[in-house]
């Protein structure tokens, strides 16, 4: 039986999972060696210049209504990667922080349903308090205090779910429908050209940042290898392949609820930490990040329950 687009789908953002987690280690190393902004603007201006040569006759092809559309997805994908990246500088531990960043997951229904008024289940609105519960949790050790780098990573995640219905909406024929009554078909972007106009805007936002808050003298004194390995491989697998793989499989579903899939990067970081940085979580901790992981499960429970239904009718 051949694999539908949704399918498809769903197959190719579990593998973006695994390119997102292997990432947060290759960035993790290269914010220990130079300015986080700094780097975000080298990695993602990098990336999209790989992009930007492949793509290059279907970029001359977009619309200004198209470039635009894709430009502004960057704009506010380059927001939440700024506030991702500060989080990954100032916080203490890379797990933790993947978790906090998945509740953008649970935030994605609640914005669908503002912004473009999709109507979404009950398990959404369940989802919820037991997020925020997990988000209390992390957040105990400091008698309800929480560190910076878990307000970043917060930050980010809320940023984050806008930009995902963004991308989703601008890789699809989409007829939104003004509060007046009146319909509006916005144009469709192409998977490529998009994910290139996104990365090049990302690192236009971050390289402007950098110049302004960070000091980059003491970088370019100490240019290394290491340091030069980890922001290739941040640009290129990271970056290039990720995006780029994440936009083609949302151009081929038009639902947003596709992004519950990536439930599985918290899951990955959290692995590849514990073996790459020997990350290990207090009692409170893993309680906080499993009640986030709870939420996200019961977020997608609808989908979770048909498939294992039709699982278990096969093996019967």
């Amino acid at each position: 039986m051949p694999l539908t687009n949704a399918h498809k789908s769903d197959l190719l953002l579990v593998c973006v999972t695994l390119l997102a987690a292997i990432s947060w280690m290759f960035s993790k190393e290269a914010v220990l060696l130079m300015p986080p902004l700094l780097f975000m603007a080298v990695r993602f201006i990098m990336a999209g210049a790989i992009l930007a040569f492949a793509a290059r006759r279907s970029l001359a092809n977009l619309t200004p209504t198209q470039i635009r559309r894709g430009m502004s997805v960057g704009l506010v994908f380059g927001i939440a990667m700024s506030f991702w990246i500060m989080g990954l500088h100032h916080g203490t531990h890379v797990g933790e922080g993947a978790f906090l960043t998945s509740l953008g997951v649970v935030i994605v229904p609640i914005m669908a349903k503002l912004f473009f008024r999709e109507s979404q289940p009950l398990s959404t609105w369940l989802a919820i308090p037991v997020a925020v519960s997990g988000l209390a949790l992390l957040s105990l050790k400091n008698g309800f205090r929480p560190e910076a780098g878990q307000l970043f990573f917060v930050a980010a995640a809320a940023i984050f779910a806008l930009f995902f219905l963004m991308n989703t909406h601008a890789a699809n024929h989409r007829q939104i429908v003004r509060r007046d009554g009146t319909q509006v078909e916005l144009a469709k972007v192409p998977p490529l050209p998009l994910c290139t106009l996104t990365l090049l805007t990302v690192g236009a936002v971050t390289l402007i940042e950098s110049l302004w808050l960070e000091p980059w003298q003491p970088t370019l004194e100490s240019l290394s290898w290491p340091l030069a390995w980890w922001v290739i491989a941040s640009a290129t697998v990271g970056t290039a392949g990720r995006f780029l793989l994440q936009t083609y499989a949302q151009s081929l579903s038009t639902h947003s609820h596709g992004v519950v899939i990536l439930v599985l990067e918290p899951v990955w970081v959290a692995l590849f930490a514990a073996g790459w940085f020997q990350e290990t979580m207090a009692p409170t901790q893993l309680a906080g990040c499993s009640l986030i992981f709870a939420a996200l499960l019961i977020n997608r429970w609808s989908t979770l329950s048909k498939a294992i239904r039709g699982w278990l009718r096969k093996i019967a």
